[in-house]
């Protein structure tokens, strides 16, 4: 399976730059031949992705930027996207969170599961680095 880069963005970790995330993804996606279907379903699940790990930078406390790197393989394209201190930045350890928030953050996985095939979750509890990769495959 080649894996072949084929973009990488760097946004605040702001809700407010989550529609450039999407432009990049959908355009990749159709480049690649994703239906229309398969890139709506991918653009629901990147902007959860980007919301969660939002959310992860909010409870830091620090400043934070999101990563997303794009590449394809000669199946599918896969998005990571990955909670990155801005430059000269530290990430703080991240707060515990209440029983509650932890009931949102599964549901928001599983939310993500339902529109990609293939979803890995990755948070560091010590350090705070969190990093969401989807998988899209093409039919």
């Amino acid at each position: 399976m080649a894996k072949r880069d084929l973009a990488e963005l760097k946004i605040p970790a702001s809700s407010d730059f989550i529609p450039v995330a999407k432009r990049v993804a959908t355009t990749l996606g159709s480049q690649l031949g994703l239906s229309l279907v398969d890139l709506d379903e991918l653009t629901i699940a990147l902007t959860q992705a980007c919301d969660s790990a939002i959310e992860a930078a909010n409870d830091l406390d620090g400043h934070a930027d999101l990563k997303l790197t794009y590449f394809a393989t000669n199946r599918a394209l896969v998005v990571d996207v990955d909670l990155v201190p801005t430059a000269g930045e530290v990430l703080p350890a991240p707060r515990v969170h209440p029983e509650a928030d932890a009931e949102l953050q599964r549901l928001a996985y599983e939310m993500i599961r339902c529109f990609v095939d293939d979803f890995r979750p990755l948070v560091e509890p010590r350090t705070g680095h969190v990093r969401f990769r989807m998988v899209k495959y093409i039919a």
